[in-house]
């Protein structure tokens, strides 16, 4: 290995996201001086990131050697694999590859930032599900998932194989999509594979996932149970099979269709545009569907996760043209989100408190993930028989977990890789050889930013600990403002003490520091923030305003 990390004749794997978290896939393939990007993700922002929306994985490590990117392959349309193209695939420069339902939301997103002209985007279809770029041979393989669409990728290098699952799940009746049969994995098994780089989501379920197929069962046995009430779903907007059921479940029951969310108005129209949801029912809007008799509607909503701007959180603090009122129903079809349950719980508390019904998955089968659980894992293992297993796509504990599985189901090798570490799958023995800095950015506002800079660092600081003003006019006036100190009664006496602090501290300066306005300026920086501690208990960050200098 080159100081540089150029891949020599050599098979190397770099996770850059996804690899110790759930979400933010970007990872890469380097053989023969060449890189291989396989998605391109992106995650919400957190709470550790004040006032940021987005988040995504630092690509400087493959901006620096973009000359030796070959391409970036799609492996299906969410969000944590697809959500980075608009900010960095113009900059990247490489063409992109997906298959045509993915193909055609990514292009939205291009259009949307002005980028469509600007950014090669490949469609793979059936016809020709494989390409080549490089020493790389990449070949679609579908898979079930919660989105049409699903891939897996069987990248074939001169150093052997592998099996790129991408999100997946087995499923004999996926309603949308015909995914890989056991006998076309056994036959690439059969062929040889070296590493299976594999989903971790799921690995703690002891049970399989479950069909979408018993999901419509599911829905339509609940949907029947509220005759005469107002029914909204609440669904993950991409899951096209979830909304090829639910609109049967409406025609089923005598419902009329409405939809609330932009996102599922979109999907719903690339799923037409693609060939899914041909038989869709037309949907009614909000006012025809509020003047509908209360049993003859049945709503789809985004928000299911808690997103304050969604469809449901709307609807739960009436601030929606659709309303519900005690004895309607919400069902939620779709899962929590580690890290969304405070979010999900307050609109669900908003939900309770009108007396409006609520039923999850906890209550009925009437979801299932779309990711596999540990048997759908240990099926793959047999079929494939690689020679090395690579967890992806999960937090330590599910990928440590999952080489726990494989081992124990014979497969003879696991590596347990983070964000920047660099493993040489082939040849020799795999292991670790480097870690490179595999730092995270965020969406601040028009602007994006590393995730611990100056910015991010000091907002979280003001969000934990408020601020204090200090002006130092000529003459030697002070005064001080705080904002988001515990101080609403104390206020005006904690801004005369602290007044008369700071016009101590500077008087009690001599010689030369009387007249240094770096020691002018943390004098009264601390005798500022000394007061706010006393008064409040906490320690704010302290701006000090000085004159202008003559």
């Amino acid at each position: 290995m080159k100081k540089d990390f150029t891949p020599e004749r050599e098979l190397l794997f770099l996770a850059l996201g996804g690899s110790g978290e759930i979400g933010m896939n970007v990872n890469l393939y380097g053989c023969n001086g060449k890189w291989l990007m396989v998605d391109l993700g992106m995650t919400f922002g957190a709470n550790e990131y004040p006032g940021t929306e987005l988040a995504f994985a630092d690509l400087a490590f493959i901006e620096d050697r973009r000359k030796d990117l070959l391409g970036v392959v799609l492996t299906h349309a969410h969000e944590d694999h697809i959500g980075a193209v608009p900010y960095f695939a113009e900059e990247l420069g490489v063409p992109l590859y997906a298959t045509p339902f993915t193909a055609d939301l990514v292009m939205r997103k291009l259009e949307e930032a002005g980028l469509a002209n600007s950014v090669e985007l490949n469609i793979i279809t059936d016809d020709d599900p494989t390409l080549r770029l490089g020493d790389f041979s990449v070949r679609y393989v579908p898979l079930a998932h919660s989105i049409a669409e699903g891939n897996a990728l069987v990248i074939d290098t001169p150093y052997g194989r592998v099996f790129h699952t991408g999100d997946w799940k087995l499923d004999e009746d996926p309603i949308i999509g015909v995914p890989a049969t056991e006998e076309e994995l056994t036959a690439i098994g059969d062929d040889g594979v070296l590493a299976l780089v594999c989903d971790s989501t799921n690995v703690f379920n002891p049970n399989p996932s479950g069909s979408e197929g018993a999901v419509y069962q599911a829905l339509m046995d609940e949907v029947r149970r509220h005759t005469g009430r107002r029914v909204l779903v609440t669904t993950f907007a991409s899951n096209v099979a979830r909304l090829q059921t639910l609109g049967e479940v409406a025609r089923e029951t005598g419902r009329q269709l409405c939809v609330a969310g932009r996102s599922l108005d979109r999907i719903i129209e690339v799923a037409q545009d693609n060939g899914y949801l041909t038989d869709f029912p037309d949907t009614v809007d909000f006012d025809t569907a509020m003047a509908l008799p209360r049993g003859e509607v049945l709503i789809i909503a985004t928000g299911g996760q808690g997103e304050p701007r969604a469809a449901l959180a709307r609807i739960a603090d009436n601030s929606h043209p659709i309303e519900l009122v005690a004895g309607d129903v919400v069902l939620f079809s779709s899962r929590q989100i580690p890290g969304n349950e405070l979010a999900i719980g307050r609109v669900q508390n908003q939900l309770a408190e009108r007396g409006i019904v609520m039923v999850t998955d906890r209550q009925s089968p009437i979801h299932v993930s779309g990711h596999p659980g540990r048997p759908e894992l240990e099926a793959l293992y047999g079929w494939l028989r690689p020679e090395l297993l690579v967890p992806v796509h999960g937090e330590m504990r599910h990928m440590q977990e999952q080489a726990r599985v494989g081992r124990a189901a014979g497969i003879p090798s696991a590596v347990v890789q983070k964000n920047g570490d660099i493993v040489r799958l082939a040849p020799g023995k795999p292991e670790r050889i480097a870690q490179i800095e595999a730092g995270r950015l965020v969406l601040d506002g028009d602007m994006i930013v590393p995730a611990d800079g100056d910015s991010i660092v000091m907002r979280r600081r003001l969000a934990h600990n408020g601020v204090v003003v200090v002006s130092l006019e000529r003459g030697g006036r002070v005064q001080v403002s705080a904002l988001g100190l515990p101080l609403v009664e104390d206020y005006d006496q904690f801004v005369g003490e602290a007044e008369q602090d700071v016009t101590a501290a500077i008087g009690k300066l001599r010689g030369k520091a009387a007249n240094d306005r770096a020691e002018v300026h943390e004098a009264a920086r601390l005798a500022a923030r000394r007061a706010a501690q006393r008064w409040s208990g906490k320690k704010p960050q302290v701006m000090v305003i000085l004159p202008r200098e003559a």
